[in-house]
Formats: structure tokens, C-alpha cells, sequence
């Protein structure tokens, strides 16, 4: 894919955790998108075209051949299972461990199914009362605590190597600490802040949150990823 008008086109929201989930897939299989950046009160006419659900991330693959050749993508964890099919150079998929895929998106669904919705009750609690923060906080912590569980005795949520989960648990997990971070940092989770520190600090993650003109403002063809 060396030449750019044959690279994917990724709709994707900069602060989205499951667009974050996307490009992070994206960075880590070195591969490369024209990323066009949209924000959820105007979205782009040629997205809602391929994915009329109306959310990112979408991927389009093979944009520049007949529309029946068009493969769209319109759900995070499967853009990161495209990126990584084509290429793992960091085995995020542990190749050589035979449960290991379906270990990693057995732990995804829990996250999606289970803390995510009460991560969102969570984040809204703060605007009613300080009651109904704690509880929704406590309803969280069964999970995050299952989280620092999983890293006693090693770096990574599956072992001592980086998963997929590692990734796509990430925006989520940083989600929570910043609903009160005074509270996470004194926290007795101290594996899953040295975890959340150890993606946070690095210069990958710089590259994730970079910002990017707004495609409606500008149609500005921006490459994200291997280039």
C-alpha cells in the first residue's frame, strides 16, 4: 500500500475510545490510513453513506475500485482484527498460544458488555450527586479490580508480552481514571496504574492522540500510521 490514493479511509472522533481502539490497532500493525477526522454534531455524508449507524470508527477498504469491491468496517475491535490479520510484528494476537485469541476477546466482551455501560453511568453521576458517583464507581471497581488482579505478578492483562486486550481495554481504563483522578491516584490499584502510566507516557500514544483537521473543513487528505 505504498501508494496513498490506495490506502483505507478511517472516519474516526479523536477523544472516541473505540476510534482511539482503531488507530491503535492501525499504529501497532504498521499499517496506513487516510484518516478524516469528523465530530459527532456534523458528520460527513460520504460516512453515513457506508455506515448509516452514524458512529466511528468506519474503515473503507478498496475506496478507489467499483462499490461492490468496497469492504467497510464499522466496529472497532474488527478494524484492529483487519489491521493485525495483515500484519503483527509485536504478536499482539499471540500466534503461538492456541487460546490465546479467544482468551483476549472474551475479556473485550467484558469490558464492552459489562464495565462500559457502568463507566458511562459513572461519568454521569458526577453531575447529581455524590451518592450515585460512589455507587456507580463501586459498580466499576468489579471489574478494575479483576484488572489489577490480572496484573499481580505480570506487565500485561494476559501475560508478560502486550495483547489486543491490552489495547482495546486501554481507552476505557483511561476513561475511568479521569472521571476523578485525585481518587485514582490513591486508588489501591497500583498494578493498573503503573499499567495505564506505562501506554499513557509513551510516544505511541502521542501518535494516537494527534489531532487532525476536520475532513468537512478541509477535505485535507491526512495520513495516520506507517508512512
Amino acid at each position: 500500500m505504498n501508494n496513498p490514493e490506495t490506502h483505507p479511509i478511517l472516519y474516526s472522533l479523536q477523544h472516541c475510545p473505540y476510534a482511539m481502539r482503531a488507530r491503535m490497532g492501525i499504529l501497532m500493525a504498521q499499517q496506513t490510513v487516510k484518516l478524516r477526522a469528523v465530530v459527532t454534531k456534523n458528520k460527513p455524508p460520504e460516512m453515513l453513506a457506508i455506515s448509516p449507524k452514524g458512529t466511528v470508527p468506519v474503515l473503507l477498504i478498496n475506496a478507489t475500485q467499483s462499490k461492490e469491491n468496497w469492504q467497510v468496517i464499522d466496529e472497532s475491535l474488527d478494524i484492529m482484527l483487519w489491521a493485525l490479520g495483515e500484519n503483527d510484528p509485536h504478536d499482539l494476537l499471540y500466534c503461538n498460544f492456541p487460546n490465546g485469541l479467544s482468551a483476549m476477546l472474551q475479556l473485550v466482551h467484558e469490558n464492552d458488555v459489562g464495565f462500559k455501560p457502568t463507566l458511562e453511568k459513572y461519568k454521569r453521576a458526577r453531575r447529581f450527586s455524590e451518592v450515585s458517583e460512589k455507587f456507580y464507581r463501586r459498580e466499576c471497581e468489579v471489574f478494575i479490580e479483576s484488572l489489577e488482579q490480572r496484573l499481580n505478578g505480570q506487565e500485561y492483562l494476559l501475560g508478560d508480552g502486550a495483547s489486543l486486550a491490552d489495547y482495546a481495554l486501554l481507552p476505557f481504563v483511561r476513561q475511568f481514571s479521569r472521571v476523578d483522578k485525585k481518587w485514582f491516584i490513591k486508588a489501591p490499584y497500583p498494578n493498573l496504574q503503573k499499567w495505564l502510566a506505562l501506554f499513557l507516557q509513551s510516544p505511541f500514544f502521542t501518535k494516537v492522540m494527534a489531532k487532525y483537521p476536520l475532513w468537512l473543513d478541509t477535505h485535507e487528505e491526512c495520513l495516520f500510521g506507517q508512512n
